[in-house]
């Protein structure tokens, strides 16, 4: 058996999570404990986040021509891969969250929803709250005034009964 013959079933496999993913992010996970990559990873599947380590030419080879393609520059090294597949800015966020207490884990660069971000591009989507918490917020801000009309609208009116 040839060797390009063992190494695509590897390239498909990264091909099917860069087609579902919403983004992908590249990790140096150089000096991380076992333990601290054993958190990391329950941490990220948790959230359905794909985390994998790949030899740099197969991602290459599975970047190309895809819109995480500007990744290719940043392929040295140790490299890993975060690619968020219902979430957008889950495998930034969690990362960034495990990086206070593992400093060792550095950011890379990343591509989220189309857009490349150099490292401290992918640091500040990092700080973006979920999708589910920005739709909570945003609902309890139109809520609130809501609540206060309706607040008001009910002591006029107990207001108007006890003077009748």
């Amino acid at each position: 058996m040839a060797k390009v013959e063992l190494k695509q079933p590897i390239i498909d496999e990264i091909k099917g999570y860069v087609k579902d993913a919403k983004s992908a992010v590249l990790v140096d996970y150089r000096g991380l404990t076992v333990a601290e990559d054993t958190e990391l990873r329950k941490k990220l599947r948790e959230a359905g986040v794909v985390y994998k380590v790949y030899k740099n030419t197969f991602l290459n080879f599975a970047f190309e021509g895809t819109e995480y393609e500007a990744l290719g520059k940043h392929l040295e090294g140790p490299t890993a891969v975060a690619f968020g597949l219902e979430d957008a800015t889950a495998p930034a966020r969690i990362i960034n969250e495990c990086i206070k207490t593992m400093p060792k884990l550095e950011f890379k660069a990343g591509v989220v929803e189309g857009t490349y971000y150099d490292e401290n591009g992918i640091k500040v989507i990092a700080t973006i709250p979920s999708r589910e918490v920005l739709i909570s917020k945003l609902l309890g801000s139109l809520q609130s005034p809501i609540a206060n009309l309706a607040r008001v609208l009910k002591q006029i009116a107990e207001k108007n009964e006890e003077a009748a």
